[in-house]
């Protein structure tokens, strides 16, 4: 059975509901079509070359790295029809669209294959982070070309020996005379490092400049080109940025990902962007646009799983029901046994709640750029909270609804036949990727929550209060309220257990169930955005409408209550973890 089609059948519908009925975005006459377009290139493009790209890896010959041909075709219509640079505004060479509308055209193309929108969602991330620090001339001989698909970008952080731990990286940025640096030293993990999908690449890279502080206040930024620039940003000769090998993976494999060497055999010439020694918050400027679109991206591979599971539920028919005494009676679709409704109605929850939580965060990204300095205020305030749970929560549970996926499928579900497999694989990959999971739970737990006497938790839990008080009343949707009323209650308790050990120098043992904690808070929040979901689809009247309010009630009652057993954990400072002998493992 065919189900490459699975994932695009229903998803203009499900954008429309999430961008327009609940969060109320307007321009919908203008949005659809943009969407539709999105959809359309997704599924006719991007998506039926994947598993080709899943079996046919980049390979490095010694000078170049090769990719199969559909990748740069794919790419090249991806940036004609203007969506890498649908955000970004008309003057400086883009569409001017919300960021909200961007992210849900950038969804359909993380559902197709995400390996090949791996390029152009780096790109644009680099592209923005250039947009704001950068100087006119590098946003003229830098920026400008990333958002017409002529010049790809890449972050460059990690090292051989520091993934996570950036106050331990050793590469050197050596100031010259004509005001550029040589950069020197080794990078790992670099997706899109190496290629020749562009005319060149411009990677930017964390790098020392001597006599800087230790730690991370000692770290800045460089943007060095694959290849030397003219004056006019024309590539000329390579610079110093040599391929060290490519990391072969579990998942994401159409996405090259590289290991480099800056200056190992001749200089790699870097220029500063922004201020000397004020490189990692112009970095996490980017990586916090990239953490909200892994989340983003996570929740679509579970939605291509999900529709896909869905399909295949539909169509195979395999035994029947246990009140049925009549073997000659015919088998059943599978969709009608109940563990497997039980495991697609996880995998809705999972999926689509996720996909609102991304979508609500990217709306505050628009108001940061809005008139109102009391919107903007709050939307800074609350995607300091937001952002580690908007990537760590869908990029937890994204896989939690793939893993079902292959289990509806059953046999066929673990065989390459079918593509569930592979998103798995390929969602793997998201609770690592910019920030491990474990290093969002600490940010969240250690710095966002803690800040301000907890300003930002106090506002976040604010508003779950009152979308819970404003739709009270309604019968469908007083389980859901009660849930999220207990969850804010014990978030707000448990908030003050951890903040007090922190206060009395526990601190290690007041953050060593953090992961518990943000997963804790994410539910209550995926919560939130079902109760939203419900909300607005009181006021429909066909299947869909029907189906959100029925899923509200599924985690309510089904994925809430996980919050108990975690905040008892949080609450009593457990330090079982902790306590256990290392022989002991």
């Amino acid at each position: 059975m065919d189900l490459s089609q699975a994932p695009f059948e229903t998803l203009l519908a499900e954008l429309d509901f999430q961008l327009h009925d609940v969060l109320q975005l307007e321009g919908r006459e203008e949005h659809l079509p943009l969407l539709e377009a999105a959809i359309s290139l997704a599924a006719a493009e991007f998506a039926p070359h994947a598993a080709l790209l899943d079996a046919n890896e980049p390979t490095f010959d010694g000078a170049r790295v090769h990719l199969p041909p559909t990748v740069a075709r794919t790419l090249e219509a991806y940036h004609d029809a203007g969506f890498l640079a649908a955000a970004f505004p008309e003057e400086e060479g883009g569409l001017g669209l919300p960021y909200a509308i961007s992210q849900a055209m950038v969804a359909a193309f993380q559902a197709a294959d995400p390996s090949t929108a791996a390029y152009p969602f780096l790109t644009a991330a680099a592209a923005n982070l250039l947009r704001v620090f950068g100087t006119d001339d590098q946003k003229r001989r830098l920026m400008a070309p990333m958002l017409t698909g002529r010049f790809f970008g890449t972050m460059a952080l990690s090292e051989p020996h520091a993934g996570s731990s950036l106050a331990d990286l050793r590469t050197r940025a050596l100031p010259q005379e004509d005001g550029t640096f040589h950069i020197v030293g080794d990078k790992m993990w670099i997706s899109g490092g190496e290629h020749e999908l562009s005319e060149t690449i411009i990677h930017l890279v964390l790098a020392r400049i001597p006599d800087a502080p230790a730690g991370v206040k000692g770290i800045s930024l460089f943007a060095v080109p694959r290849h030397h620039l003219d004056p006019d940003g024309r590539p000329g000769t390579r610079n110093g940025v040599r391929l060290i090998g490519l990391n072969h993976k579990m998942g994401y494999r159409g996405t090259v990902n590289a290991a480099l060497a800056f200056g190992a055999e001749e200089p790699a010439v870097g220029e500063l962007i922004g201020r000397p020694n004020q490189g990692l918050a112009a970095m996490f400027h980017m990586m916090n646009e990239a953490r909200i679109g892994v989340g983003l991206g996570a929740s679509m591979i579970g939605w291509a799983g999900y529709r896909t599971a869905l399909a295949y539920a539909r169509d195979r028919r395999q035994g029947r029901h246990p009140d049925t005494n009549d073997p000659a009676s015919p088998p059943r679709a599978i969709i009608e046994h109940a563990d497997v409704r039980r495991m697609l109605m996880t995998q809705k929850v999972l999926v689509e709640g996720g996909l609102g939580l991304s979508l609500f965060c990217a709306t505050l990204v628009d108001d940061l750029e809005g008139s109102d300095p009391s919107a903007r205020q709050r939307a800074r305030t609350l995607l300091g909270v937001l952002t580690p749970i908007a990537k760590a929560w869908p990029s937890e549970h994204g896989p939690r609804a793939n893993d079902l996926a292959i289990q509806v499928l059953g046999g066929a579900g673990y065989a390459r036949d079918y593509p569930v497999e592979r998103y798995y694989r390929d969602n793997r990959l998201n609770p690592i990727h910019e920030g491990t999971n474990g290093v969002q739970a600490m940010d969240l737990l250690g710095r966002k929550v803690m800040r301000d006497e907890g300003a930002g938790l106090q506002l976040l839990l604010g508003e779950v209060g009152s979308s819970v008080a404003r739709h009270r009343g309604h019968h469908a949707l007083e389980e859901l309220c009660d849930g999220l009323d207990a969850g804010i209650r014990l978030i707000t308790e448990v908030s003050e257990v951890l903040s007090r050990a922190a206060a009395q120098g526990r601190v290690r043992r007041g953050l060593a169930n953090a992961t518990e904690y943000l997963h804790m808070v994410g539910h209550v929040l995926i919560g939130w955005m079902w109760l939203e979901q419900a909300a607005a689809a009181l006021a429909g009247d066909t299947d869909f409408h029907r189906g959100k309010v029925q899923a509200a009630r599924f985690f309510a009652r089904y994925e809430l209550p996980r919050i108990g057993r975690q905040a008892a954990l949080l609450r009593r400072l457990d330090d079982t973890a902790m306590t256990m002998p290392d022989g002991g493992f």
